[in-house]
C-alpha cells in the first residue's frame, strides 16, 4: 500500500490536490495524500510538501484547510520539542470520568459492533493505516464511551501504524479525551454512518450528542484488557567505520536521504533498543524502517545505543537532526525543517499557533 520508494514518493507529492482534499477529507474514500508515513520517519517534512504544493500556484486562503492539516503535525512537534516527557501524561487537566488504565478487549478484536471502526481496525492490522477521522471515533470510544485512559489506547495504535509519531498520536488522544482540550470529542452513529457509507442503526453511538455525557458503558466494551507491546529490533551486527570521514546519524524519525547527501560521511541508521523499550512499534513498521532506510546511499545499520556507536568513532564529527528523542545525542545538531521557522515553542492551543504561523504565509 505504502511505497517505500524515494522517487515514488515524490510523484506522490506531485499528484495532490488540495482543493479536493480541503472538500472530502474526513471521508473515508476522500482525496487524503496518505503522505504521513513518509512526514512521520522523516524521509519528506511538512514544509517541503507545502512549498511544493504552493508552488504550483495556488493562493494560501483557496488551500488553507490542507495547509493547516500539514501545520497540526508542526504543532504536535512543537509542543514535543517543549514539553518533553510530561506529553506521555495527562498535559492540561486530568482525563475526564477516566476509570481505568487498560484497553477495551473490543478495541485490540475489532469487535465493538461499530462496523466502521472494527473495519478500520482489521486494516490497521493488515497495512498499518487508519484514516484520521476513524482515529478520532476509535480513542472517543476508548476513552469517552469505554471511559480508559487514553495513554495504553494510544500506544496501541502507535504500536501498529507506519506513521507512528508519538507527539501527534499521544496529543491527538489527548485531544479527544479532554486532557489538552476543552472538552471531550464524540461522534454519533449518524456522524459515522455520514463519513464512512455505512447504514448502522440501533447501536451504542446511535443517540443524540447530549446523550453522551451520561451514557453507560456498553458490554461490549466491558472486558478490558492489558497489552504486551513490544520491538522485535533486528540482530545486531558490526559495522564499518572509516574514521578519516564524519557519521551522519539517522534514526526512526529520520531517514531523509537528501540530508548531507553530498557530503562524503559514514552513514548509520541508529536502532536504539531503550528507544523502542519506551516507544514499542509493531514488525511491520520497523520492515518499512528498513526499506525506507535503503534509500540512503551506503546505509549501515546499527543495533545499539547512542553512546556505543560514539566509541566507534574516532575523533571526526557525529551529525544528527534535532529531534525530542535524540537529546542524548552528541555531536553537531541539524535543525529539522518547519513549515514556519519563525513561531517556535509552545503554544495553549494549535488556533493560537496557527494565529502566529498565517501571518508568515505568503
Amino acid at each position: 500500500m505504502f511505497s517505500t520508494n524515494y522517487s515514488e514518493i515524490l510523484q506522490l507529492i506531485d499528484k495532490i490536490d488540495p482543493i479536493a482534499y480541503g472538500k472530502t477529507r474526513n471521508y473515508t474514500d476522500g482525496a487524503v495524500t496518505k503522505l504521513s508515513p513518509y512526514i512521520s520517519r522523516g524521509v519528506i517534512s511538512t514544509k517541503m510538501v507545502a512549498n511544493a504544493v504552493l508552488q504550483k500556484g495556488y493562493h494560501p486562503q483557496q488551500i488553507e484547510s490542507f495547509l493547516k492539516e500539514l501545520a497540526w503535525r508542526d504543532y504536535f512537534q512543537q509542543v514535543w520539542v517543549a514539553k518533553g516527557n510530561e506529553i506521555n501524561e495527562d498535559l492540561k487537566q486530568s482525563q475526564p470520568n477516566a476509570n481505568n488504565n487498560q484497553i477495551s478487549e473490543a478495541i485490540v478484536t475489532q469487535t465493538t459492533g461499530i462496523n466502521a471502526i472494527d473495519d478500520a481496525i482489521k486494516l490497521l492490522y493488515e497495512n498499518g493505516y487508519m484514516h484520521n477521522h476513524v482515529r478520532m471515533y476509535t480513542a472517543s470510544v476508548c476513552c469517552n464511551i469505554a471511559k480508559s485512559h487514553w495513554k495504553l489506547p494510544a500506544k496501541w495504535l502507535y504500536y501498529h501504524l507506519l506513521d507512528a509519531d508519538w507527539a501527534s498520536n499521544a496529543l491527538s488522544w489527548q485531544w479527544v479525551a479532554g486532557s489538552f482540550s476543552s472538552k471531550k470529542y464524540f461522534a454519533n452513529q449518524e456522524n459515522i454512518n455520514r463519513y464512512c457509507y455505512t447504514q448502522q442503526k440501533n447501536t451504542f453511538l446511535d443517540v443524540p450528542y447530549e446523550a453522551f455525557e451520561h451514557i453507560d458503558t456498553p458490554k461490549a466494551l466491558l472486558p478490558l484488557t492489558e497489552l504486551a507491546l513490544s520491538t522485535n529490533l533486528p540482530q545486531a551486527t558490526s559495522i564499518q567505520i572509516n574514521n578519516k570521514l564524519p557519521t551522519c546519524i539517522y534514526n526512526f524519525y529520520n531517514l531523509d536521504c537528501t540530508w548531507m547527501q553530498d557530503t562524503q560521511a559514514n552513514r548509520v541508521l541508529l536502532l536504539e533498543p531503550s528507544f523502542f523499550a519506551e516507544y514499542p512499534v509493531s514488525n511491520k513498521t520497523i520492515d518499512f524502517v528498513l526499506k525506507l532506510a535503503q534509500n540512503i546511499q551506503g546505509i549501515q545499520i546499527f543495533v545499539g545505543e547512542f553512546a556505543e556507536i560514539s566509541s566507534l568513532i574516532n575523533k571526526q564529527p557525529i551529525y544528527f537532526k534535532e529531534h525530542p528523542t535524540c537529546k542524548h545525542y552528541q555531536g553537531i545538531e541539524h535543525q529539522r525543517d518547519w513549515m514556519f521557522d519563525e513561531v517556535k515553542g509552545y503554544f495553549p492551543s494549535f488556533f493560537s499557533y496557527w494565529k502566529n504561523c498565517v501571518k508568515y504565509l505568503k
